[in-house]
């Protein structure tokens, strides 16, 4: 391994070794909890244009298995404190070194990121560079910024999956960076899912004839996908909706609200969630670095919060049979304590025919 150094927007010099692929990369440095599914973490379109820090300490040590994927990968690269060269698993196909090479995705290890994370949970999320040499000048690491993200990485072109079984429902599920395991969630409920680009127009949705929309989640500031926030305004009230991550963030902007910037952001599997009307709380997988402020929402009502910083984490809307949450019911690796959620979209889509 070379020698490699993780330089932050601020100036200050971290020294490591890079794995992965031998380029230079910028991107906005965020970490994540989670003590397993790095895969699942490197393969989310959500971390699009980010550097993934993982602050579990051993990564790479089940190897790369592709089945797992969620999507394709997007992340701008990729930190962790010890990288495994030697991954034990009877699933392994090759070495996350592999992986990231393919890819074009720098790695960096032996970093301390302890440090790190205190650093980033102090200041908050910020730029770094990936690099074999320190930079004289980072002016283009201060101002880098994810822009472009969702478009980036949706689909291009309508999809159909079909039903595990008998056909019960169609979904019509609108890809802003869908993870697949959204997708499979609802195939075993016996939905047949068309996937369509988040250049999808609402005359385009409600021609399928769907029996339910599903809102994925996506990557970057929700506020910049106004294409995407008309188009489900014009959705609201028409047809049953069910939105993810940043499908709750733009639902809840068609619907009059605003959303705003977490200092760290929420990313990890180890989440608390807790109801509003009652005394449930639920352990989430989230990923998200925006937040909807929950004193703006008009039309819907508040009905999950973050147990940890009060965020808000759930919103219904009963008079447009539409709901949203800011995690991850379909979380894999991770709790899946709030599947039940896609029972609930079933539902709402009129039950089992």
């Amino acid at each position: 391994m070379n020698k490699g150094y993780l330089v932050l927007a601020d100036g200050q010099v971290f020294e490591g070794l890079r794995f992965g692929a031998e380029t230079d990369s910028v991107g906005e440095l965020v970490f994540t909890t989670g003590m397993c599914g790095y895969l699942e973490t490197l393969t989310d379109p959500s971390y699009c244009g980010q550097i993934v820090m993982q602050t579990f300490p051993l990564i790479g040590n089940y190897g790369v298995i592709e089945q797992d994927f969620e999507g394709e990968c997007a992340v701008r690269g990729y930190v962790v404190r010890e990288v495994c060269d030697a991954p034990s698993n009877f699933r392994s196909q090759y070495k996350l070194d592999r992986f990231l090479k393919e890819r074009g995705v720098p790695g960096l290890c032996g970093l301390d990121t302890r440090e790190l994370t205190r650093i980033i949970r102090e200041h908050g999320v910020m730029n770094a560079i990936i690099c074999s040499k320190v930079p004289g000048d980072l002016k283009a690491v201060r101002t880098y910024a994810v822009k472009g993200a969702v478009e980036a990485v949706s689909r291009t072109e309508l999809e159909v999956f079909p039903a595990q079984g008998e056909v019960r429902r169609r979904v019509a599920l609108i890809d802003y960076g869908a993870k697949r395991n959204i997708i499979r969630e609802l195939q075993k409920r016996h939905c047949e899912v068309t996937a369509l680009p988040c250049t999808a127009r609402a005359e385009d949705v409600l021609a399928l004839s769907a029996d339910g929309v599903m809102l994925s989640n996506g990557p970057g500031d929700p506020a910049d996908d106004l294409f995407q926030i008309e188009q489900i305004r014009r959705l609201l009230g028409k047809v049953p909706m069910f939105g993810i991550c940043l499908g709750h963030q733009l639902t809840a902007l068609a619907a009059g609200g605003r959303t705003y910037k977490l200092k760290y952001g929420h990313r990890g599997v180890n989440q608390p969630v807790k109801e509003v009307n009652g005394q449930r709380t639920y352990i989430t997988s989230q990923n998200h670095g925006y937040a909807v402020d929950a004193d703006t929402v008009g039309s819907g009502r508040v009905s999950l919060v973050n147990a940890n910083d009060g965020t808000c984490e759930g919103i219904d809307y009963p008079e447009l049979k539409c709901f949203t949450v800011q995690f991850h019911p379909e979380a894999c690796s991770g709790p899946r304590d709030t599947s039940f959620l896609f029972d609930r979209f079933m539902n709402l889509m009129g039950g089992e025919r």
